[in-house]
């Protein structure tokens, strides 16, 4: 039987490659700011800022091309394991080398690479479970028993994760910028990381906003929310990623308690729009 070669869809693998891109820059560029905190301690910080900043860029990556898959109907098998391929690098490896680096490296005996570590393994292990799930989907669908497509993420997605230790990891050099001592923050972040690797393997379900699209509509008022938001977030950009980070990790432990109608008005927004204009 000849071989069947994959399906592989331009746009959408190449986001991921963006994505892969990214990452590998963002590890490159924390091991040549490690070469240089003996010689220019500014010129190292100055790289591990970089390094954040593009691990944020992965995530962009990452939302990127699971849109344009869905947009186009373009998701496949292949795409799949390259974007988990993909989000080792970014999302496990970048941000565990750089806590580590920044922040973990001043604990106690072995214990801060043992947790930069736990969150990697944890993280490659969602990855592969989110993986299996998929494939288990995709067979029943072969075989006229199709499932709905969960509109949740079980388990702590690992972009968020990656996002929220790149999030604090600045807000901590700033700290440390502005003669401020994180010594405690040290011991909170690495409890947060431990915490981070736990929640990715957990069953607690997150939002996936997914049905915010091209077509989703929204009232003015929250329109100028959103930008009002998004200006504190440039303007403040020490903080406000890690408190949108660490509310949306809090947010799973909310969520049940939360009543029905508000829980929908905050994970839908942006109702879609079923009969666009022509």
């Amino acid at each position: 039987m000849p071989h069947r070669e994959p399906k592989i869809y331009v746009l959408p693998n190449l986001m991921t490659a963006g994505n892969l891109f990214c990452g590998f820059m963002a590890v490159l560029t924390i091991f040549r700011g490690m070469a240089e905190v003996g010689n220019d301690l500014d010129f190292a910080h100055g790289m591990y800022q970089r390094a954040i900043l593009l691990i944020f860029g992965a995530c962009i990556f990452d939302m990127l091309d699971g849109r344009l898959a869905r947009l186009g109907g373009r998701e496949s098998p292949f795409g799949r394991e390259f974007d988990s391929l993909a989000d080792v690098v970014s999302f496990g490896v970048a941000p565990a080398l750089l806590a580590f680096k920044v922040v973990l490296i001043d604990l106690p005996e072995e214990a801060g690479w043992l947790i930069a570590f736990l969150y990697l393994l944890c993280g490659a292990m969602r990855l592969a479970r989110f993986n299996c799930v998929a494939a288990e989907a995709e067979y029943s669908e072969n075989q006229g028993d199709p499932e709905p497509s969960p509109r949740d993420f079980t388990g702590l997605p690992i972009p968020m994760a990656a996002a929220t230790i790149a999030a604090l990891t600045m807000f901590m050099m700033w700290m440390a910028e502005g003669e401020r001592d994180p010594g405690v923050g040290r011991f909170m972040l690495a409890a947060l990381m431990v915490g981070l690797a736990l929640l990715m393997m957990s069953h607690i379900s997150y939002p996936s906003f997914k049905k915010i699209n091209w077509r989703s509509r929204g009232s003015l008022p929250l329109v100028i929310c959103i930008f009002l938001l998004l200006v504190v977030t440039v303007r403040y950009y020490h903080v406000m990623p890690a408190v949108i980070c660490v509310a949306y990790v809090g947010y799973g432990f909310l969520r049940p308690l939360l009543p029905a109608r508000l829980r929908t008005s905050i994970e839908t927004p942006f109702p879609d729009d079923e009969d666009p204009p022509k």
